[in-house]
């Protein structure tokens, strides 16, 4: 499986012109795929479009617009859809840079949001996407990297027409997402929570190496998570005191709201980086534990031979004149001095407490 690396540098992008249209990442979709939704008070009309000409058009539409363009890959797309929504060249490179960190860009023309969608595999690895959105009068625009998202509920919410999505503008759908994919970040949490008691328990009972590999797992998943989270939440920060025309006073409420939510996030990041960490402490004393307890019983053991192989010692050495060697309750003797060793060294230990 390939992992997601901590730190990578684009060789492509060297020497470049800011500005300039590369696409950065892996390509995780054959053919891009725009999906429109435009939507009033009364009524949503849904379609899937195959040119970003195309989406362009249903804007002249009335009401609110949400353009979803999954795949970053076709450059000439995204071109076309900054020129014909006024982008800036700086903010078009954003889109297609997936290694980009959370950000908050704020233009006259519109708004800017860059995030991190993550999610969690079936053996515990952390799946992160880049998600890009633009906020501007009555549209937003979201990139995303492949098919499949944590959006779903806010289209369903859309369609059945309950709540405030329909009734309010093009911000209130732009926090629905963002808050969407923080919401996310909770059920990843989730996961990983489920994981360290685990491995935690794991510890405590027997132990093994895998344990330690898991370990500077988790590890890197907390960085990668944190990575996430922390840039949010300062972009989230930027856009609560921006005063902004595409974001009206009755979604700002939301958005403190959702401030709220990616502290609470990265306060359970930061509780869980500090258990990650105990968890190697936690393996070598157990380790080292175990070592004790198998040299203890080992020590023990020698203990217990010391005299005997002492009493031995001494009547092997090949001397004629030892008395006891003639002598005819000389071997009962040896064996009853042994097994008094024994029992002696025995009784002494029991009142130690050392067994």
């Amino acid at each position: 499986m390939k992992r997601n690396r901590l730190i990578s540098f684009n060789r492509r992008k060297i020497g470049a012109a800011p500005g300039s249209l590369v696409h950065v990442g892996e390509r995780k979709i054959e053919t891009p795929r725009i999906t429109c939704i435009s939507y009033t008070l009364e009524e949503i009309r849904e379609e899937t479009v195959h040119s970003a000409t195309a989406a362009l058009t249903t804007l002249k539409e009335p009401g609110i617009h949400w353009i979803n363009v999954d795949g970053l890959h076709d450059i000439a797309l995204i071109e076309t859809l900054g020129q014909g929504l006024g982008l800036h060249p700086l903010t078009q490179e954003d889109i297609l840079n997936t290694e980009h960190r959370p950000k908050y860009e704020a233009f006259e023309e519109h708004l800017f949001i860059a995030l991190k969608m993550l999610s969690l595999s079936e053996e515990h690895h952390i799946n992160a996407e880049q998600v890009s959105l633009i906020l501007g009068p009555n549209v937003v625009i979201s990139f995303q990297e492949q098919q499949g998202d944590l959006f779903e509920g806010v289209r369903t919410r859309l369609r059945q027409g309950k709540g405030r999505l329909r009734k309010m503008g093009s911000d209130y759908l732009a926090y629905a997402l963002v808050d969407a994919v923080v919401d996310g970040y909770f059920v990843v949490i989730e996961g990983l929570g489920e994981e360290i008691e685990t491995l935690e328990e794991q510890l405590i009972g027997l132990p093994d190496p895998e344990n330690l590999r898991r370990i500077h797992t988790l590890k890197r998943e907390m960085v990668m998570l944190r990575r996430a989270v922390w840039p949010l939440r300062e972009a989230i920060s930027a856009l609560q005191r921006d005063e902004s025309p595409f974001v009206t006073p009755s979604t700002e409420i939301f958005l403190r709201d959702l401030y709220d939510h990616t502290i609470q996030v990265m306060d359970t990041v930061e509780t869980f980086r500090d258990i990650v960490a105990g968890l190697l402490d936690l393996y070598l004393s157990t380790l080292s534990n175990r070592m004790n307890e198998v040299m203890k019983v080992l020590t023990i053991m020698a203990s217990f031979f010391i005299p005997l192989t002492f009493i031995a010692g001494i009547y092997g050495m090949n001397f004629e004149q030892m008395p006891e060697l003639h002598w005819r309750w000389g071997y009962p003797a040896v064996w009853l001095l042994m097994g008094g060793s024994a029992l002696g060294m025995f009784l002494f230990f029991k009142r130690k407490r050392w067994l």
